[in-house]
């Protein structure tokens, strides 16, 4: 059961329950078999995965949270609110012992936005990335409360038996967002990174910096773990999963480099892309209009290497189709503007 499905599938409204027109739902490609767990259960809405050396996976089949049993207490990663009040049913599931310590994974609301369940930070330990912290405070939101335990690079946080090795590694998702490790289980949990066995979100996981975001792939695969959690979807992954997803990334990379670069190039039966022959007409349609120009030109780049990444992937990765245009927009405009390929409006390309 994904918490998307059940909560868009019908509109709630006064005369009764409104439904999507046929006509106008959207239909997308098959999602592999590899791509799903065994379903999350309709009667408790969560799944509770075992890693073994007490350490625990709860998903509802849309986000995830982690939990580490000590001889005391027990250690959580996150909050997300689409779990919130079956969190600590999920955990009573396997023990009674209280929560004694928080950690977030970075400060958006969609995963730590049910923390204050847990408690409060006058009776819990938070531990977050210093970024973190001052991104909190900028809101002042009673549902995250704010860290106790701030850190710069890096923060061993041992609890009893439970050792959680806390690494920031630079801005990727967004800065503060860090490396979670537990070396006894062999469990690392990076969030809106990498979805196993899925393509991303819109906008690369909405990544604040796609640069950071493509090199944090290599730097999960220098950890040695059996189990990735990402935060996303309703199973963990492994090193292949990341890896498939790297591939993908660095498939859609070239694809819209190629594309920019291609757009340079005067118009021919094999290059349909060409920026003279598709701003020409918009521009003629709309004088003057700098930025209907220049959209219709991106979009149409974007939408080519799209289709070129679909090609290979529609099989390989769920749900590459949905947010297929937005990430490779991402993608296009990261290439532009960081990686200096700026096409037919740039005057060199250090990248070919």
């Amino acid at each position: 059961m994904h918490f998307f499905s059940v909560l868009f599938a019908t509109a709630t409204v006064a005369t009764g329950v409104v439904y999507l027109p046929e006509s106008v739902v959207p239909t997308y490609a098959p999602i592999p078999a590899a791509a799903n767990e065994p379903p999350v259960s309709n009667s408790t809405g969560y799944r509770v995965d075992n890693f073994g050396a007490g350490a625990y996976m709860v998903t509802d089949g849309s986000y995830q949270a982690a939990f580490f049993v000590t001889t005391t207490s027990v250690v959580v990663v996150d909050a997300p609110p689409t779990i919130g009040n079956k969190l600590l049913p999920a955990i009573r599931t396997i023990t009674q012992l209280p929560v004694s310590h928080v950690v977030y994974s970075h400060a958006h609301a969609d995963h730590i936005g049910a923390a204050y369940l847990y408690g409060s930070n006058k009776t819990l330990e938070i531990i977050a990335h210093r970024l973190t912290a001052e991104e909190l405070a900028e809101t002042s939101d009673p549902n995250r409360p704010a860290p106790t335990t701030t850190f710069e690079h890096s923060y061993k946080l041992q609890v009893d038996n439970q050792t959680l090795d806390l690494s920031y590694k630079g801005p990727n998702h967004e800065p503060g967002n860090i490396f979670i490790y537990s070396k006894s289980s062999k469990v690392l949990m990076v969030v809106d990174i990498a979805v196993p066995g899925w393509g991303p979100f819109a906008s690369l996981m909405e990544a604040q910096n796609v640069p950071g975001f493509l090199k944090a792939f290599d730097q999960i695969l220098a950890y040695d773990f059996d189990h990735y959690i990402g935060g996303h979807l309703d199973r963990s992954g492994t090193r292949a999963d990341v890896q498939l997803e790297q591939e993908y990334l660095t498939d859609l990379f070239n694809n819209c480099k190629d594309a920019l670069l291609l757009s340079g190039d005067p118009p021919n039966s094999t290059n349909p892309i060409s920026s003279g022959a598709v701003i020409a007409p918009v521009i003629a349609a709309n004088p003057g209009n700098s930025w209907a120009e220049f959209k219709v030109y991106l979009d149409t780049v974007a939408d080519f290497c799209n289709n070129k990444t679909n090609e290979k992937w529609l099989t390989r990765l769920a749900g590459v189709d949905p947010f297929g245009p937005e990430n490779a927009f991402a993608m296009m405009e990261s290439i532009r503007i960081d990686y200096g390929i700026l096409g037919p409006f740039g005057v060199g390309n250090s990248l070919t």
